[in-house]
């Protein structure tokens, strides 16, 4: 028996299925693949190959759409308007769909065509993983709110992906810490999963590529979600039947590129909004400027026509009561008239670098008779060395003010007040403001930045919701939280740009000394 040549051996060891035919379509050499090729479309007849030397191929092909296209291949080919050709078609069996990828260049003997070599190769998992994608962008695509995200990236995930369990953390503005903010399929309660698979977030953001880490019970699949603007979070797969190598790799660069879908699809969701705040911002301003102007007019009126009642019956104590009380509620009007004003027409913003520990400098120096009226103690603690960050002092100032006249007016007399500034590890000046007074109740607090809305007697309700627009046009944000046992604390949060050589300690400035 003749060993077969060197390059028979080769070809009969490829996975792929190599044939070849003349200008007939009769088969005329078929490597060792070529019987399960045939066996798959259904022509078990024409597995063995002395058998089939000479059939025709359109014998084994018989679904008219493939037969379609390989005529019109051959046809190109053979005119030499292509030098190769290759498509994908489906191929059925009795238990699954798989897909195949077909390429077909012309042999040639000088410059005439005298046949075709045929390949085709199982390129179904990673067709199913290019639907995962494309399903999962055309629903991240049509998403706007981030919890939504998050469940349409896990429901594609454990689908589609035949993963055991899914798990997304997303870094907190504030802190910039990985929380854990959907999960799917894992036993773990919340914190203990959080927990556990903040090593692997962290791991996979450090090194900006997905990591692997084998459990008892299967294998963790992590993948960094970043963005132009720093870090997103990161997501988790669990497989409980590790897979094949080289399907694993391919599970890792799909999950890579849902992780870039997924960051993206947050920012958008984000962004929204952030839009649709700044419009409904914008509206309540345009109205509440509108009225303000309406109402000045009217008030200055009033204020008249009592003054004048006032000199004209002067010595009647009855009506120098009354009159002073409707002088005392327009002013107490004409007050919330200046700050509507000032909130629906506000002063342009002037962006330059600065330092906000500088703006609070200024405006403790400025304010210490407010604080030694209560005879409150404020202990402050700032960056060294200061964060420099775009801002517009003269309005910084402005909330820096009204947010130390809540906290005095909150915090019992002769009780301590604490700020503390700190920079961030994404770079971001954080400031915090602490009282020990009476918590916010619970059912306020989320109202508190609502323009009008005011727990304080006598208040207008726009001071916070001016804090508010002003932080926000700086880029960054601002939040309360309070609680029976610990009091109120507003924290604040200004992207930085960098920080500055200059020095500068903590201090103290006792307002009962």
């Amino acid at each position: 028996m003749t060993e077969p040549s060197l390059e028979r051996r080769v070809l009969d060891a490829l996975p792929i299925t190599i044939y070849t035919v003349n200008l007939d379509g009769r088969l005329t050499f078929m490597n060792r693949s070529w019987g399960r090729f045939a066996q798959a479309n259904g022509a078990p007849q024409l597995c063995d190959e002395p058998a089939v030397i000479g059939s025709s191929i359109w014998d084994v092909l018989t679904e008219g759409g493939t037969r379609t296209q390989m005529e019109q291949a051959m046809a190109t080919l053979r005119e030499g308007r292509a030098t190769s050709l290759s498509w994908e078609f489906p191929c059925s069996s009795p238990t699954e769909e798989r897909i195949f990828l077909m390429q077909v260049s012309p042999l040639a003997d000088g410059d005439s065509v005298t046949g075709y070599a045929f390949s085709t190769v199982d390129i179904t998992p990673s067709h199913r993983s290019r639907e995962v994608l494309i399903d999962t962008g055309m629903a991240l695509a049509r998403t706007i709110s981030v919890d939504r995200v998050l469940h349409e990236v896990s429901q594609q995930l454990r689908h589609a992906m035949a993963c055991d369990a899914v798990a997304i953390a997303l870094a907190d503005d504030d802190s910039a810490k990985l929380r854990l903010m959907h999960q799917s399929g894992f036993a773990d309660e919340t914190a203990e999963l959080e927990r556990r698979l903040t090593p692997s977030w962290i791991e996979a953001l450090a090194v900006g590529q997905v990591v692997t880490h084998t459990r008892h019970d299967g294998i963790e699949i992590t993948a960094p979600m970043t963005s132009s603007e720093g870090v997103i979070g990161a997501v988790t797969l669990s497989v409980n039947a590790p897979p094949a190598p080289y399907r694993l790799d391919e599970t890792r660069r799909v999950l890579e590129t849902i992780a870039a879908e997924t960051a993206a699809a947050i920012e958008r969701a984000w962004l929204v909004r952030r839009v649709g705040h700044k419009r409904r911002l914008e509206a309540i301003g345009e109205v509440s400027a509108g009225v303000a102007h309406e109402l000045r007019n009217p008030l200055f009126g009033i204020s008249s026509a009592a003054q004048l009642l006032r000199f004209r019956v002067k010595d009647d104590p009855i009506v120098e009561k009354n009159v002073g009380r409707i002088l005392r509620e327009v002013e107490r009007l004409n007050n919330m008239v200046t700050a509507l004003l000032e909130y629906g027409r506000p002063n342009a913003i002037r962006l330059e670098s600065g330092d906000p520990d500088a703006v609070w400098d200024e405006v403790l120096e400025t304010q210490r008779g407010l604080l030694e009226r209560r005879a409150l103690l404020l202990h402050r603690t700032r960056i060294v060395p200061p964060v420099q960050c775009t801002i517009d002092s003269a309005q910084l100032a402005q909330v820096f003010l009204n947010l130390l006249v809540n906290a005095t007016d909150a915090a019992p007399e002769g009780t301590d007040l604490t700020l503390h500034t700190a920079m961030l590890p994404n770079g971001a000046w954080r400031c915090r403001l602490h009282n020990g007074g009476p918590a916010i109740p619970a059912d306020a607090l989320p109202r508190v930045f609502e323009i009008f809305f005011s727990s304080k007697p006598g208040g207008t309700g726009i001071g916070l919701a001016l804090c508010q627009r002003i932080i926000e046009e700086h880029g960054g944000t601002i939040a309360l939280e309070s609680m029976p046992e610990s009091g109120t604390t507003v924290t604040l949060v200004l992207p930085g740009l960098q920080r500055v050589p200059e020095l500068k300690g903590s201090s103290r400035l006792d307002a009962r000394s």
